[in-house]
């Protein structure tokens, strides 16, 4: 529903140098349609690139009346707070934004179309997209993606919001860069409003979760994930990356096995971030050795595979070093390389990492 053209104002209050913020941060760093400006009071007249890091011109503004000016369309929620729910400061600006005629994009819990208050500000002509729903007509899943041409790559990780979406669009770009047919299925709110295309997983009940999964694969493959109905559908040189949400490794999460069983992925990628030893919250939950963990997927993405199919395999290592410096950042990618065998990098840092283990990964094809 939100057109890669269209004038997007993030709505990130007290999100914009925390992870609070994902949302936007992402919408910020790989949305290529035009982000006109961020609402943030906190950090209102800052530049954005000397609060986030990411090389953008875009003003930093302190309500939606400033952003007026810079002539946005859509208002879109770029946080993520804990439990998905609207803070009130949020829903003060949202009503702004829909009384100014702009429509609304969120992927909270807290579905704006149901508040009747926000819903009566909405005009004819305006929409409240509330992606995080679950899609309709849903089956159980069939491992109907295995029979899918190409390649299926899965991210997984040693713990939540460690970089997987991050590390698939940088793959991506890498691929295309290339001239590779290279197809995107986002399952979080970030990464379906940065496509186009997925779904929202946690927002599915768990007996259609792989289901769910199954079908936006399908669809990506059909048609590119993001509804073009002139993509052409995928072939054997099609290299699906599917962003992987929550981690076998947390008490909390279940998410993965969703994944493995809708995805029917060929082929795995860890993503970790450096020096992270136990679980973020849960100190007393210990990540195990990433050459045990990597053993452990391996073994679960081999059930409920059709038979005959070559196995699953962790390709790579996807390191989050946002946390270091160049010097450190090389550092335990060498020592990653050395604990997994596996080509190691960092994807977001450098393009050449990202091109390493893309490289990694179409060097598995047919094994």
């Amino acid at each position: 529903m939100l057109n890669p053209s269209a004038r997007v104002v993030l709505l990130q209050h007290d999100g914009l140098d925390n992870l609070s913020g994902k949302t936007g941060l992402a919408l910020l760093r790989y949305r290529s349609g035009p982000i006109v400006a961020v609402i943030d009071p906190a950090q209102a007249g800052r530049p954005l690139e000397q609060i986030t890091g990411i090389p953008r011109a875009i003003p930093v503004v302190a309500s939606l009346a400033e952003a007026l000016p810079y002539g946005p369309e859509v208002a879109v929620v770029g946080l993520a707070p804990s439990g998905g729910l609207l803070p009130e400061a949020l829903r003060r600006d949202v009503a702004a934004a829909l009384q100014a005629g702009l429509h609304v994009a969120s992927g909270l819990h807290t579905r704006l179309a149901d508040d009747s208050a926000l819903a009566a500000l909405c005009g004819p002509q305006q929409w409240i997209w509330d992606l995080r729903q679950e899609p309709p007509g849903l089956e159980v899943a069939a491992a109907r993606c295995a029979a899918l041409p190409g390649q299926r790559l899965l991210a997984v990780g040693t713990d939540m919001a460690v970089g997987k979406m991050s590390a698939c669009l940088e793959l991506v770009a890498a691929a295309r860069r290339q001239g590779l047919d290279a197809r995107f299925v986002g399952t979080g709110q970030a990464g379906i409003l940065i496509s186009g295309g997925g779904v929202p997983l946690d927002a599915v009940r768990v007996d259609y979760a792989a289901g769910a999964v199954e079908a936006a694969v399908l669809e990506a493959c059909r048609t590119g994930g993001g509804g073009d109905p002139a993509a052409a559908a995928c072939s054997a040189a099609t290299l699906v990356l599917v962003e992987g949400q929550g981690s076998l490794c947390h008490p909390g999460s279940t998410a993965t096995l969703p994944l493995l069983r809708g995805s029917q992925p060929t082929d795995l990628l860890l993503v970790h971030r450096a020096g992270q030893r136990t679980i973020s919250r849960h100190p007393t939950i210990p990540i195990p050795p990433l050459p045990q963990l990597i053993e452990a997927i391996e073994q679960l993405a081999a059930l409920g595979r059709p038979e005959g199919r070559p196995p699953v395999r962790v390709r790579a290592v996807a390191l989050n070093t946002a946390l270091l410096g160049e010097a450190d950042a090389a550092a335990v990618c060498v020592d990653a390389q050395k604990k997994t065998g596996l080509p190691c990098g960092d994807p977001v840092r450098s393009r050449a990492a990202a091109d390493r283990l893309l490289a990694a990964l179409r060097a598995s094809e047919g094994t």
